[in-house]
């Protein structure tokens, strides 16, 4: 995923992200220790911003680790944040520790993804839930994206799928929000156009007495039975690396007794 950079400099880079997070020039000043005034000759182009500054700005903006490269760029300045593969040297250690956290959740699914939502690694119990699955949607690079919402995926068996297609949807759109990445559009895309399957057209109610939920859960028939899980997303804190700042580790957990004994049982 390319860094996406500006031939019109860094003002207008600023003022799209303050603007999106709906500050005023005076907020983001009082935020990053200006001026008002600064702010507007710095958007305008009649100030050039200090390295320093674009980088406290961003800050204060909560610009990704990727677009703050692209602001660097646009102020005349070099990428401060390398993107490393995830099979460097240098991320060793972070592999070993990823590898740790899938491992801790089985027999539970987990995954990773990176910010176009391929997976990068996964455990036994991801399993689980892919098995079956024909060859094409399974041959490399998997996308969670695909995997979820094509026909032919796991959408057929997801007794929720109105639900949750909008939830993962709505999701995208967020991210979008946060990286211009054309791969991550087209992507969405994509799996918004995908037909519903036919049980797809209205969600089918859990069993009458069911506890509510504590968050929506992906509610997906298995060998007969239907199990439930709620989704749990990590990310790293204060990430250096580009890589390491858009990966997420996602796992399924049971959201009631009877999914955490059954999963438990095949374990």
């Amino acid at each position: 995923m390319a860094t996406v950079v500006s031939d019109t400099g860094v003002g207008p880079l600023l003022r799209g992200w303050r603007e999106q997070r709906r500050l005023s020039q005076w907020e983001l000043a009082l935020r990053a220790d200006s001026s008002a005034r600064h702010i507007s000759f710095v958007e305008t182009g009649r100030s050039r911003p200090s390295e320093e500054m674009v980088l406290r700005l961003a800050e204060h903006l909560e610009v990704p680790v990727r677009e703050r490269n692209a602001l660097l760029l646009a102020a005349g300045y070099a990428p401060r944040y390398p993107e490393s593969p995830l099979d460097a040297p240098r991320l060793e250690t972070l592999r070993e520790g990823i590898e740790r956290l899938l491992q801790g959740y089985d027999p539970y699914p987990a995954l990773v993804v990176d910010g176009s939502y391929t997976v990068l690694a996964a455990n036994r119990g991801a399993g689980l839930l892919l098995a079956g699955l024909p060859e094409h949607l399974l041959a490399p690079p998997l996308n969670a994206m695909r995997l979820t919402l094509h026909p032919e995926g796991l959408a057929p068996r997801i007794r929720n799928l109105r639900e949750w297609r909008g939830h993962l949807l709505a999701q995208m759109e967020r991210q979008m929000g946060l990286m211009r990445s054309e791969a991550l559009r087209e992507l969405h895309a994509e799996v918004a156009a995908y037909p519903l399957p036919p049980n797809g057209e209205a969600d089918e109610p859990p069993a009458e007495g069911t506890d509510p939920y504590i968050a929506l859960p992906l509610r997906i028939e298995h060998d007969g039975r239907v199990l439930s899980f709620v989704s749990s997303i990590s990310t790293f804190n204060a990430p250096m690396d580009v890589t390491v700042a858009e990966l997420a580790v996602e796992a399924f957990l049971p959201a009631d007794p009877e999914t955490a004994a059954y999963v438990r049982s095949l374990g």
